[in-house]
């Protein structure tokens, strides 16, 4: 049977023509999850044009959701909140499936844009290498590069006190002393209410973080993810007011650390990081996940509570039989010379 491929531009004929294949049952993955997708474009992203892209064979299906941003040019359907974008299958169980729906994709694309733009992407089950190499077959110009940084810390096992030991002496110092000083006070909410989210809300409000992109978003994800046990709200007070916060979900022994901020008035009393210790001990010892994820950034004080780092990868992509593409083309590969005859000489 031939692979069949569709364009969708609207929400209701992709839900439709996707027959709960990206509903949480068949997609581990918070970010490839059909609620996720569109609750972020209808909070976020909505004054661009959705152009969700989706192959099938039998029982088989791939998705590259995506977002029109320019004439001829589509990009990947994510933004800030996204840990990760990456084509999304289901019930594609061996690598030659997989490469047909997008080979399907990939030559269904041409139709709709001269310009493709795909970030963050993984690699480490193959992803990007895979939509790239499939891109290229199909005849695209493809260039790709490192546009962010992932901390992670895979727990292997171990319980908080074990991994705690490994902490570096400044943190676990800092700990043991503002604990001790029995100022701050946490709570960890894994049921979502608006009085506690509204301290969230007054926490993010005070601190050093620029102005939430789409706070309602982030309302509603919480809310979804509370109806399933997965949300984890972190609250630290001092003397009844909320000096720090920090939004987790927790799902198949994954915990994502989505959003967290503390009110720099009270930095003298490290809220922030007694709420993180609190957090990290919860997950461990009583979710049990065995694996954390600090999202993507390359903030220096991630690497004292993780101990893995990540690439997270962009693709540019180009149709080189476009004329207005031409000069993309040619100022990369101009810069892919330089970089490697930078590296000869080194």
């Amino acid at each position: 049977m031939p692979v069949k491929c569709e364009y969708h531009d609207n929400f209701l004929t992709a839900q439709a023509a996707a027959a709960g294949a990206l509903d949480r049952e068949a997609q581990p993955c918070l970010f490839d999850r059909f609620d996720w997708i569109e609750s972020l474009h209808r909070t976020s992203l909505r004054h661009k044009r959705p152009a969700l892209l989706h192959a099938m064979r039998d029982q088989a299906q791939a998705w590259l959701p995506l977002l029109h941003i320019g004439s001829g040019h589509l990009s990947a359907l994510a933004n800030w909140y996204n840990f990760t974008w990456a084509p999304i299958f289901a019930n594609a169980q061996s690598e030659v499936e997989r490469l047909s729906l997008l080979r399907a994709i990939a030559q269904t694309a041409k139709l709709h844009a001269r310009r493709l733009t795909f970030a963050p992407i993984p690699d480490e089950y193959g992803h990007a290498s895979e939509l790239e190499a499939t891109l290229t077959a199909e005849g695209w110009s493809v260039f790709r590069e490192v546009c962010d940084q992932n901390h992670i810390l895979n727990v292997n096992g171990r319980s908080f006190d074990s991994y705690w030991q490994s902490r570096p002496g400044r943190l676990k110092n800092t700990v043991k002393r503002k604990a001790k000083a029995g100022v701050v006070t946490i709570r960890i909410d894994t049921e979502y209410s608006p009085e506690s989210w509204r301290d969230y809300e007054r926490v993010y409000a005070r601190s050093w973080k620029p102005e939430e992109g789409s706070p309602e978003f982030l309302r509603q994800l919480a809310e979804r993810e509370s109806t399933v046990g997965a949300m984890r709200l972190g609250l630290a007070y001092i003397d009844s007011k909320p000096v720090a916060a920090q939004f987790w979900t927790v799902e198949n022994g994954v915990a994502l650390i989505h959003k967290l901020a503390h009110d720099e008035r009270y930095m003298q009393a490290s809220p922030g990081t007694l709420l993180s210790a609190a957090l990290f001990q919860h997950v461990i010892d009583v979710d049990r996940v065995t694996l954390i994820d600090f999202g993507t950034g390359n903030d220096a004080y991630k690497a004292e509570w993780m101990e893995e780092v990540r690439e997270r990868f962009r693709l540019e992509v180009f149709w080189p039989n476009h004329p207005a593409n031409w000069p993309h083309i040619a100022i990369r590969k101009w810069r892919a010379y330089r970089a490697s005859k930078l590296v000869r000489e080194i």
